[in-house]
């Protein structure tokens, strides 16, 4: 059996018709019945969620980048509890797939157990797995449950699941189209022993993870069949329903609410694995008209021979990962709130490549998908009831550190350190700045672990840890700042690190309305590091960043380089990286800040004194330890004047701005200029 095209799968994610069956039991609910069930399902799937975490031993899923959902007898969305909304919206395909092609050879069972991570197929990329299982009551299928997370274990050619290196599927290791491992209950042996030699760099995260997927898959649809022993079948499926209508309504609703136009913004990023470059990540035009949206992607940069792509429905997931943040946020996370929203995703582009392609690193390239949505929203928003839940683009950077090796417990381990990812800064707002150390866009239920259990999970000491200062989007309301941490190899001789990134040149993420993109984030490691040693003598030095950087007190091999690099190792004692998660994007112009909040900003150490003049005009006196108001007027007059002599006519700007081109040897990926076009046939093999 063929597996589904793009646009099959894009057609999968939206809402089967209701059946008569289920019309007939949505009629039979009493006032009141809609909203209890829909409570009731929010607890099943928060309990679901404590379970899988609870039940986890990777560090993705200890931290919450985890799903638990529900899902009607036909496979549409019904509500989740995340964790990350990234795989929700996108699951239907599998139930789908699975519905159409194996109802009657292997079957669909009480008591089944599936499993899938092939993007082929529905998932965002292989790391991303997902456990199934039909709901049964009284012989009848009624629902299906999931249950998604990130495994850091592949059996790629590198360790951590997302191989930098990776030129095509085929390098990328475990990839399972829709498949069965377990009946009446039960994971089968065999299977287990699969994942086991798949997981090898990390076999007891890789099984003991496949069991929590399971085991909270398996709680959900336990409750799911005791609501329907206590209130009956029809309730449950016409609740189901009731609830996808609902759902379609409020999304509806929402979008017809604001103006019609085209709303564009396209994003950029510096490389494509372990190739430097410039790409167009995301080229995006939101038409809106009526009560429908068009996400278009025209324009966005032509596929190539890294694992910087995505599948049709992994954009969509990204786009969910906005949405249901800051748009659809009050709505249930269901098929029927995409219901009115359509795609168009170029064939041969990076985010509808060739099924060929090596597509570990979705997420990745999807950076520019989740910062476009945030700018181009805001336009369409801004000048509505909505406008306060406008935001400039988190971070997004989702630059991931995998370490490996032996632990210094004698376990093999291959594992995302979730510390930086999941303390990204939130961008700027139209009334308050963004968070600090906000959370991880992917996943913004998750949570970011603590630094003694990371020393006593890894082989890690951690001396520094600390809000990364300076690296927010500055802006009148400015982006919240990241995180920053020192990693050195500790008690053991020796162990690999790898990075997944493409900010060190370009930021992805833009400002809004007169912000700043957040900094860059470079790539920085210390061989034979005497940090340890100095630190048992009694260091004079503070472990600060900006002073550690400055300074270079550490001595040893200093190495700065491109924030993404392939597995190398690192000897016991050597600072392998810092963690740098980044800052989110500025809103408004630097100079409408209130200086007395620049002020606050200095003395609480987000933001250094020079960045205050230079980025604000804003003059902090440290020792009377209050802004100097005078000297901040004038210097904001001076640069308000500087602007205006800056200034020009579009039409001069333009003829300038036309004539400019990157040097020829950053766009081997980007696709002719400026347009984006493929210029290369890609051979696959």
């Amino acid at each position: 059996m063929p597996m589904p095209t793009p646009e099959q799968k894009l057609t999968m994610i939206k809402m089967e018709p209701a059946t008569p069956e289920e019309i007939a039991a949505m009629e039979t609910l009493s006032p009141g019945d809609y909203e209890i069930g829909y409570q009731r399902t929010n607890d099943i799937v928060d309990e679901a969620l404590e379970v899988f975490q609870r039940s986890s031993r990777s560090n993705m899923g200890v931290s919450g980048d985890v799903m638990l959902a529900i899902f009607t007898a036909n496979g549409d969305l019904v509500n989740s509890a995340a964790g990350t909304y990234l795989h929700a919206i996108i699951q239907p395909i599998i139930i789908k797939y699975i519905i159409k092609n194996y109802s009657k050879n292997p079957g669909i069972n009480d008591g089944d157990v599936w499993f899938a991570n092939d993007a082929l197929y529905g998932g965002i990329h292989n790391p991303d797995m997902v456990c199934i299982t039909p709901v049964f009551h009284n012989g009848k299928l009624i629902a299906w449950t999931g249950a998604a997370s990130h495994m850091t274990e592949t059996g790629a050619i590198e360790p951590g699941g997302m191989p930098v290196s990776a030129t095509s599927r085929f390098e990328e290791g475990l990839g399972l189209p829709p498949v069965k491992i377990g009946e009446n209950h039960e994971l089968r042996e065999d299977w287990i022993e699969v994942f086991t030699a798949y997981g090898i760099r990390a076999p007891q995260m890789m099984v003991t993870d496949l069991k929590a997927r399971a085991t909270s898959a398996d709680r959900v649809r336990t409750r799911l069949i005791e609501l329907a022993d206590r209130e009956g079948t029809e309730f449950v499926v016409g609740l189901l329903r009731k609830m996808l209508e609902v759902a379609r309504e409020g999304a509806t609703k929402r979008l017809a609410s604001w103006p019609d136009g085209k709303f564009r913004c396209v994003t950029f990023s510096d490389a494509v694995g372990v190739k430097h470059g410039l790409i167009r990540n995301a080229s995006l035009t939101l038409e809106k008209k009526g009560d429908k949206l068009i996400y278009d992607f025209t324009g966005t940069s032509p596929e190539n021979y890294s694992s910087y792509h995505a599948h049709v429905q992994a954009v969509v997931g990204h786009v969910a990962n906005y949405i249901y943040s800051y748009v659809f946020y009050d709505l249930p996370i269901s098929s029927a709130t995409f219901e009115p929203i359509e795609f168009r995703i170029p064939k041969g582009t990076i985010l509808n490549p060739d099924p060929k392609a090596a597509t570990s690193n979705a997420v990745m390239i999807c950076t520019g998908v989740m910062s476009a949505s945030a700018n181009a929203f805001a336009k369409m928003m801004f000048c509505t009831q909505d406008a306060d839940k406008v935001v400039a683009s988190s971070s997004n950077a989702g630059n991931a550190m995998v370490i490996a090796g032996l632990s210094q417990w004698g376990l093999p381990f291959a594992d995302m350190i979730a510390y930086s990812i999941n303390t990204e800064g939130q961008g700027g707002r139209p009334a308050l700045k963004g968070m600090n150390a906000f959370g991880f866009p992917w996943c913004p239920f998750g949570r970011a672990p603590n630094v003694e259990l990371m020393e006593n999970e890894f082989p890690l000491l951690i001396p520094l840890s600390q809000h990364w200062k300076d690296s927010c989007g500055h802006g009148k309301n400015r982006g919240g700042v990241g995180t920053a941490q020192m990693w050195v190899a500790h008690q053991v001789p020796q162990v690999f690190f790898m990075a997944i990134a493409d900010n060190s040149k370009v930021q992805t993420p833009q400002g809004l309305f007169g912000g700043y993109a957040p900094c860059t984030v470079p790539g920085i490691g210390i061989r034979n590091a005497d940090v340890v040693q100095k630190m048992k003598e009694g260091t004079s030095h503070r472990l600060e960043v900006k002073e550690t950087l400055t300074e270079r007190w550490i001595e040893g091999s200093w190495e700065i380089e491109f924030f993404g690099r392939s597995a190398r190792p690192y000897n016991e004692g050597d600072v392998m990286a810092y963690g740098f998660s980044a800052g989110g994007a500025g809103y408004g112009d630097p100079l409408e800040a209130d200086p007395e909040s620049v002020g606050e900003d200095v003395i609480n150490q987000i933001i250094t004194n020079e960045t205050a003049a230079e980025m604000y005009k804003v003059i902090f006196d440290e020792r009377a330890h209050k802004v100097d108001v005078e000297a901040t007027n004038r210097l904001r007059n001076e640069e308000r004047a500087a602007r205006r002599g800056r200034g020009k006519p579009y039409s001069a700007f333009i003829k300038e701005w036309e004539k400019l081109k990157p040097a020829e040897e950053i766009l081997h990926s980007f696709g002719s200029w400026p347009e984006g076009q493929s210029t290369d046939m890609m051979m696959r093999m």
